[in-house]
């Protein structure tokens, strides 16, 4: 009998109902209708923001506007060195980083990169930035005090997307055109193994959680979860269309599916088994996201869109983006 009950409240824990997150307001930008990522430095309070040519930072306790960082060209990611009181942008279209003060948002410096630098992380224990340039096939790792280069030019093997660290020096990225996961070795600058994760096809963003899982979003409407010391596949989770990035808060995943403008939430329902338990709408477009993970909101850059246009051979076209309606969803419990 006993053991019937703890049974019961066993399954009663693993199977609670999911908090419900919901959109709570949106931060009206206005500009350019480009953007990529955004980054949440939650002891600071401030959502730095990729938008084109200039990285907007956004009170994350106002929701307001408080600067900008400009001349960042092609902005693709954000990666920010708290210890060393310094921000850094991946600037696409000049193949460089925009190096900036935190507290001022002044700009520093730049340091030249390998061609159309995307993704950008700060690895905390060799105190270096790593960018992965999706035109060269490449990671270029630099000193994040110094700038100074350690490896302009480090080959990855195929198209790098997102990247996470895990706090020990490793660094993760997903190979897009390969369908791998690799682990670069950050402070002997080396990739130091690589592992499939198919059935997942193109993967693009990437989350980690506590345990050092990863969850990498993919082109075929998957989320695949992997074990990033092992490389075992653990489980592979339906999600929407068009999911460009994923977000890790309070023990879910978060997909951010640009294609039918909704987050599929997928949680650990028991031991080993992911699976989606909730669907959040958002707004067509919306495909990247990040987490604020003590505040429990999540931030989605996206823009209004208007009517799908009529053609002439009677399908159905693609809706464009509204002028100055760039803005950033919050969604939030």
């Amino acid at each position: 009998m006993k053991q019937i009950c703890f049974s019961l409240i066993l399954a009663a824990v693993t199977f609670a109902a999911p908090p419900t997150y919901k959109v709570t307001t949106k931060i009206k930008v206005g500009g350019g209708i480009r953007w990529d990522y955004a980054f949440v430095d939650s002891g600071n309070h401030r959502l730095y923001v990729s938008h084109g040519t200039q990285t907007e930072v956004i009170d994350t306790n106002t929701d307001k506007l408080v600067g900008i960082i400009p001349d960042t060209k092609g902005v693709h990611g954000i990666a920010i060195a708290n210890d060393l009181g310094r921000g850094f942008t991946s600037d696409g279209t000049d193949n460089d980083v925009t190096v900036f003060d935190l507290k001022t948002l002044k700009v520093l410096s730049k340091v030249k990169t390998g061609q159309n630098p995307d993704a950008i992380i700060y690895e905390p224990v060799s105190k270096r930035v790593l960018t992965f340039n999706g035109r060269s096939n490449d990671a270029t790792i630099f000193d994040a005090k110094t700038g100074n280069i350690i490896t302009a030019s480090l080959p990855v093997g195929g198209k790098p997307e997102f990247a996470q660290v895990n706090g020990k020096g490793q660094v993760f990225a997903n190979i897009e055109d390969k369908n791998e996961v690799i682990e670069i070795d950050a402070r002997n600058a080396v990739v130091s193994r690589r592992y499939s994760i198919a059935p997942c096809d193109a993967p693009t963003g990437l989350a980690i959680d506590g345990k050092n899982r990863l969850f990498s979003v993919c082109g075929n409407k998957m989320m695949v979860v992997s074990d990033s010391a092992s490389g075992k596949i653990l489980a592979s989770p339906a999600i929407g269309p068009g999911s460009d990035g994923v977000a890790f808060d309070d023990g879910y995943a978060f997909s951010a599916n640009g294609g039918d403008g909704t987050i599929t939430m997928v949680a650990e329902t028991s031991p080993g088994k992911f699976e989606p338990v909730a669907t959040i709408t958002t707004s067509r477009g919306a495909r990247t996201i990040v987490a604020d993970q003590k505040a429990h909101k999540l931030y989605l850059p996206a823009a209004d869109y208007g009517p799908v246009p009529p053609t002439k051979d009677g399908k159905k076209g693609r809706p464009q983006p509204i002028a100055d309606s760039f803005h950033v969803i919050v969604v939030g419990r």
